[in-house]
Formats: structure tokens, C-alpha cells, sequence
């Protein structure tokens, strides 16, 4: 493993340097491979911090899942089971960076989040909102490199711009990993399960997926209508083609992406506003 690839890893593993609540966390990460505690000790440890919980409960509000009105952490951790929850409370921290400084980001993942719902509810496919967490979160990466690697996400810039390649290109280039393999290393450190670390670790290549290829194809189509659609800015304005193993997993026909596309297309201006809303209540008031 080179230096820079290792460094990287060391910082995903150490959760002292991210923006997160190690101590909510640690308690989390316990509580949750402990059969004999219940979601409502679980809720309450979350409920015990205003700002995250407020955090949590913004997210699960938010178009990717089509609730609204959950008004406790409790009613959440119901809806959308324990693992959802856990990443959200993991990743809200992240994501109030991404809504503040990485604001076409957030946009891209939320409508990322969306889309893949969308999907797996006309595939009529089990854990839809996990699939929509894996979405939300699928680059996650991007933000560990440009918050702790700045002068790397600096010539990441240059060198996509220069010789006309993908982010993705370019992370593989210069770094010697990529922001789904950072993003799988920060998920496993945070113990969240499989199901969820496989679809971030393995988007771009699905063929790689091993235990949850469907839902893997799922994220991949999503981040690709999004892209397609212009919705927020994921780092670079290139649209992969969808990945055929992706197409022939899902079965998707041309009548029924017609749909998709045409329910995304409300969806995104939901999402807009409420994007619009974060932002106008993160902004400083004078």
C-alpha cells in the first residue's frame, strides 16, 4: 500500500479527526450488536444530544424517504430501522458539512438518495430505505478527501481539468485509491453492516459486488440518472454509462425507466426546496 493510500486509510479509521460525536458513537456501535437493548435505549442515547438528534430527525424527514412529520427519534429508528438510523446519526455531521461548504454535494447525494428509492419501490424491492441510506451516502468519500486532503483535492482539480478525465480517474491517479474505497473504509469503521458498506464500496463497479449486487445496481443507476439529470454537482459534469451487469440485475425495460425518470423529475423539485431550506436556516443571520 503506497503512503498516500495508507495515510489516507489511517485517517478514516481514526474517528477523533472526523466530524463526528465518538462518544454517541462508541455507545452506538455497542448498543447495536446487543440484542438485549431495545430501539428505544438505543433512541434515547441520540436523543441526548439536541444538535444531532435535530440533525437525524432532518434527514429522515427529507424527499429521500418520503416520510414526513417524524417527530422522534424513537418513531425513526421504527420506520427505518436501527442500521438507517446509525448511519445517519455517523453521517449527519458530514452532511452539515457538505449542506454549508460542499452545497452541490449534498445535492447530488440527496438526489441520489431519491432516485434510488424511487427505483427500488417500482422494483417492489425489500429495504427500500436502506438502499436510499446506501444512496444518500454513497459519496462520502468525496467529502473525507476534500476536508482532510486539501492540497490533494486541490490537484485533483487540476489534473481532472488538464488531461479531461473523471474525479474518479483522477482520485485513482494521484491518491492510489478512490472516494468509494475511502468511503468503504470509513463505513466500516463505523461497524455499519454490509448491506450498506457494498453499494458505497462498489457503484462505480458493480461486477465487484458480492452479497448485495441488487442493491449495489440500484445505487449505480440512481447516481447515473442524477448525473444525467444535471441535479447538484457531484465533482464533475461526466456521465457514465450505465453498467450493462447493473441493467440486466435490475431488468429494467425502456417503458419502465420512462417512469422513473418522469417521477424523478417532480422529486427534484421537492428536493431543491428543501435544499434551499437547509440552506437558507444554516445561513449566519445578521
Amino acid at each position: 500500500m503506497t503512503d498516500k493510500r495508507s495515510a489516507i486509510k489511517d485517517i478514516t479509521k481514526d474517528t477523533r479527526t472526523l466530524p463526528t460525536l465518538p462518544g454517541i458513537i462508541t455507545k452506538l456501535n455497542s448498543m447495536s450488536v446487543n440484542r438485549k437493548v431495545s430501539v428505544q435505549e438505543m433512541a434515547r442515547v441520540v436523543s441526548s444530544d439536541q444538535v444531532l438528534s435535530a440533525r437525524v430527525l432532518r434527514l429522515v424527514n427529507s424527499p429521500s424517504y418520503g416520510f414526513y412529520r417524524v417527530s422522534t427519534i424513537s418513531n425513526a429508528m421504527i420506520l427505518l430501522g436501527v442500521d438507517v438510523v446509525k448511519s445517519l446519526t455517523l453521517s449527519s455531521s458530514i452532511f452539515e458539512i457538505m449542506e454549508k461548504t460542499v452545497v452541490g454535494l449534498w445535492e447530488h447525494s440527496l438526489g441520489t438518495g431519491i432516485a434510488a428509492n424511487i427505483i427500488a419501490r417500482r422494483l417492489c424491492l425489500p429495504d427500500c430505505e436502506e438502499i436510499s441510506t446506501a444512496a444518500l451516502l454513497h459519496d462520502i468519500g468525496k467529502v473525507i478527501i476534500k476536508i482532510k486532503c486539501e492540497d490533494d483535492y486541490g490537484q485533483l482539480m487540476e489534473v481532472m481539468e488538464k488531461k479531461d478525465i473523471s474525479m474518479l480517474d483522477a482520485e485513482r491517479e494521484l491518491l492510489d485509491t478512490d472516494h468509494t474505497e475511502v468511503g468503504a473504509w470509513l463505513t466500516k469503521s463505523w461497524f455499519l453492516p454490509d448491506k450498506l458498506i457494498e453499494p458505497i464500496a462498489c457503484h462505480h463497479d458493480v461486477e465487484r459486488a458480492v452479497n448485495h449486487q441488487i442493491k449495489t445496481a440500484v445505487v449505480h443507476l440512481a447516481d447515473v440518472l442524477i448525473k444525467a439529470s444535471g441535479f447538484g454537482f457531484s465533482g464533475d459534469d461526466s456521465v457514465p454509462p450505465i453498467n450493462p451487469i447493473a441493467w440486466q440485475k435490475l431488468g429494467i425495460n425502456d417503458s419502465l425507466l420512462t417512469e422513473i425518470v418522469a417521477e424523478l423529475e417532480d422529486k427534484l423539485i421537492e428536493a431543491k426546496n428543501f435544499s434551499l431550506e437547509i440552506q437558507a436556516t444554516d445561513a449566519p443571520h445578521s
